[in-house]
């Protein structure tokens, strides 16, 4: 059995992501997750021309 064979993970959807973010998020500020998720989907920050990985 070859022991360089590496397992592959799904790949991560934006949207999971962002709603990860956003409960994270909601639970440590108190705001509601459909706010902050409403928020990071804006992409109104300074770095908006960057993508995530």
């Amino acid at each position: 059995m070859p022991t360089n064979v590496k397992s592959r993970r799904p790949a991560i959807r934006r949207e999971t992501l962002l709603k990860a973010v956003a409960s994270s998020t909601a639970v440590e500020t108190d705001d509601s997750i459909k706010q902050i998720e409403s928020r990071l989907k804006a992409r109104r920050g300074r770095f908006k021309t960057l993508s995530l990985s």
